[in-house]
């Protein structure tokens, strides 16, 4: 059902933009008649779109950023980025209402929290901005679709491949932000998936990293000594890999653990490469990206279709050692 709603957005935009192509050529015989003449995918250069994350450090980010510049390249318009650098819910909120404050064409927010971005999504609607959300939502706001990873799928997939790396038995530790909702819905599938078809593996802890590299190393060290039975370590979003590569490496259990981390920032594809973490799970970002600012584009512009899907699905692989170079920012 996901794939339909995702080739039903990515088609209907396709057919739209290669009709109005056609439609152009046919009234200009190929050519341009009129130096006024106007294609109807062709913005205005003073049009700004702006993409809004947290934690802005990281490279995860590079990749939305790309496909939406590479989208608003093609439309013409202004592209810019804007984030806070640390996991707060406040300071994300407040970079939020501060870019809505300028007026831009459109917004594409990764909302740090559902409920609190959904006051703020819903005054920038009620204004005239077109707003859609990526990566994480606010479902209950008013932004008019959403672009991410299907968590529950991308959780499902990773359980499948901790189950291949522990043959299907041992104990599983879960660590990653807790109350964050893209990443409840990676445990969701996980959970799920391991519960569901191998009987000899079970989640005995679930750990809360705060969103901090050295929180998430500091909460997985004490899961462990309380129980050394840990086979497999689920890290399931990007500062959650390198904690847990780090506690793992601490308790002398490099060889004995093996940890699926989230997501492609250099430093944990670093440790695929170098085998400190056994595999990521890689999102679509440059798709988030990309189809974001082309449905904010064609929202903006009355050219998005009536049966604009809520959700679109953007994908999910699997980094190991033997792809990993593919992976990098290039």
């Amino acid at each position: 059902m996901k794939t339909l709603k995702k080739f039903t957005l990515i088609g209907s935009i396709c057919l739209l933009i290669a009709a109005s192509a056609g439609c152009q050529s046919a009234k200009t015989g190929g050519t341009s008649e009129k130096a006024d003449s106007k294609v109807a995918f062709q913005g205005d250069k003073n049009e700004v779109y702006y993409v809004i994350s947290f934690l802005s450090g990281l490279d995860y980010w590079k990749g939305v950023l790309g496909g939406f510049q590479k989208a608003g390249n093609q439309f013409g318009v202004e592209t810019k980025y804007a984030g806070d650098p640390g996991y707060d819910i406040n300071k994300s909120v407040a970079v939020f209402e501060q870019v809505a404050a300028t007026k831009p064409a459109g917004i594409a927010v990764a909302a740090i929290n559902a409920d609190a971005l959904k006051d703020p999504i819903n005054k920038a609607r009620e204004e005239g901005i077109q707003v859609v959300t990526y990566d994480s939502d606010s479902s209950n706001s008013s932004r008019s679709a959403f672009f991410s990873t299907g968590n529950e799928v991308a959780g499902e997939k990773a359980a499948d491949y901790m189950a291949k790396l522990m043959d299907k038995e041992g104990e599983v530790a879960l660590l990653y932000t807790i109350g964050q909702q893209n990443v409840e819905d990676r445990i969701k599938g996980f959970q799920s998936e391991i519960k569901n078809k191998y009987p000899n593996m079970k989640v005995v802890v679930k750990a809360n990293d705060g969103g901090d590299q050295t929180k998430a190393a500091t909460a997985l060290a004490a899961e462990l000594q309380g129980k050394p039975n840990i086979k497999g370590v689920f890290a399931a979003d990007g500062v959650a890999g390198l904690g847990a590569a780090t506690a793992v490496r601490e308790a002398g259990k490099k060889d004995k653990i093996k940890i699926i981390g989230f997501d492609t920032d250099k430093a944990l594809l670093d440790m695929v490469k170098n085998g400190g973490v056994d595999a990521t799970m890689a999102q679509g970002t440059e798709n988030m990206g990309y189809w974001s600012m082309v449905s904010l584009f064609t929202l903006k512009h009355s050219l998005a279709p009536k049966t604009l899907p809520k959700y679109v699905d953007t994908g999910i692989n699997i980094v190991t050692k033997e792809n990993v170079k593919d992976y990098y920012v290039k």
